[in-house]
């Protein structure tokens, strides 16, 4: 199951994390983002303990979400070493998104 990223576990679990994180920005109301959500599930189940992946509500937690500039969604971050190594903006075919998490790990 995908990891849940708040304002409040954002740089323990992602800033601070030796691995590479995925995460999707993502709202309830957004309807590329409902399509990509299974994609997400998918992708935290064959990387893990290789990638952390996980989502962010942008409706919950603002913070983040403005920290990083969020303001087209599902925009897809890759971080590792605390500094983001590449994005995604838009549902996309899950081919795209595991070429850019082995492009990191």
């Amino acid at each position: 199951m995908a990891a849940e990223y708040t304002d409040a576990n954002f740089k323990s679990d992602v800033l601070d994390s030796d691995k590479l994180t995925v995460i999707d920005f993502w709202a309830e109301w957004c309807g590329p983002c409902r399509a990509i959500g299974p994609v997400i599930e998918e992708l935290s189940k064959e990387y893990a303990g290789k990638a952390n992946v996980g989502k962010v509500n942008v409706d919950n937690n603002p913070g983040v979400s403005m920290q990083y500039g969020i303001t087209s969604i599902p925009a897809i971050l890759f971080i590792k070493g605390g500094q983001v190594v590449d994005k995604q903006i838009g549902a996309v075919p899950k081919s795209v998104l595991e070429k850019k998490i082995l492009a990191h790990i």
